[in-house]
């Protein structure tokens, strides 16, 4: 089997419980994820079958889509809803908020949350914290293409903002839920996050965990994997029979034509042969996987 499943993880379960699920599932110990999802997230987590884990970077290098609600007027030690959770400052104005979350769009710096898969001298962030360790994440460029408030709900102690967020990768929703509390001095966290969308994978086609296991008890899991190929933010390259075999053994391959330097996604008669990058009139093999098909 090769592939990518479109799955829709539910509040709870870790990435990794959902990869050990499509384990059981499949018999196959090549399985893998694109995209991390906190156990308290929900929504689109690319779940990739077999020489499918060759291509995690370039899958969780896509844009992201996401439906969260920012708490104000409180502080999170994980800037999310695990908490532990104390009271901020005054809640601000609903004008002042619009304002707020402007400043966020564009590319910018970010910090990272303490706790968080980062890792620090080989070790992940949120085991170092959790030991008692100081850690100091360097902050990173990120990039918000959008920032919709959707809807505002005000109670006595709290302000929630329900927003679309559209990003580049890499960036933490919890982090601007922090950071948007910071700005407004009101403190704030995530209270809630839904992944609406990873590249063109869409939470609205994405199938449940329970659908996967009624695939599987069916004898049809194979259909609910999509075509790597497919899924790849690269221009695509078409290789001939001639062409094929040299880039199957590793071979830089002469080219009459291309759309231009850099890597592309590289096929034969629409089966993806793997990434290639293209150097003048060379196309160069980074990742090859064989005769599977794509």
């Amino acid at each position: 089997m090769l592939g990518v499943v479109n799955l829709d993880k539910p509040v709870g379960p870790t990435s990794h419980d959902m990869v050990a699920l499509m384990r059981r599932l499949t018999g196959m110990r090549r399985i893998g994820h694109a995209g991390t999802l906190d156990p308290l997230a929900s929504g689109v987590l690319p779940i990739l079958v077999g020489a499918a884990t060759r291509f995690s970077r370039d899958l969780a290098a896509g844009d992201k889509r996401y439906e969260a609600v920012i708490r104000l007027g409180w502080r999170s030690v994980t800037d999310d809803a695990q908490g532990p959770i104390e009271r901020g400052g005054p809640l601000p104005a609903d004008e002042r908020v619009s304002e707020a979350l402007a400043a966020f769009l564009g590319t910018f710096e970010q910090r990272p949350p303490a706790f968080s898969a980062r890792k620090v001298g080989g070790r992940s962030a949120h085991r170092l914290v959790r030991r008692g360790e100081p850690v100091e994440l360097e902050a990173r460029a990120v990039t918000v293409h959008a920032i919709d408030l959707l809807r505002v709900e005000r109670d006595v102690d709290r302000l929630d903002l329900r927003v679309d967020l559209r990003c580049g990768p890499g960036t933490y929703v919890r982090s601007i839920a922090r950071d948007l509390g910071d700005r407004l001095g009101s403190g704030g966290y995530l209270a809630e996050l839904r992944r609406t969308a990873v590249g063109s994978l869409l939470a609205e086609d994405a199938v449940t965990p329970e659908r996967l296991e009624s695939l599987a008890g069916e004898g049809r899991l194979e259909t609910a994997l999509l075509a790597v190929g497919d899924l790849l933010p690269l221009p695509r390259l078409q290789l001939d029979a001639t062409e094929t075999l040299r880039f199957r053994h590793g071979s830089a391959v002469p080219l009459h034509a291309s759309d231009g330097p850099g890597r592309h996604a590289v096929f034969n008669d629409g089966a993806l042969l793997g990434i290639g990058r293209v150097e003048g009139d060379l196309l160069r093999p980074e990742t090859v996987i064989g005769d599977e098909p794509g």
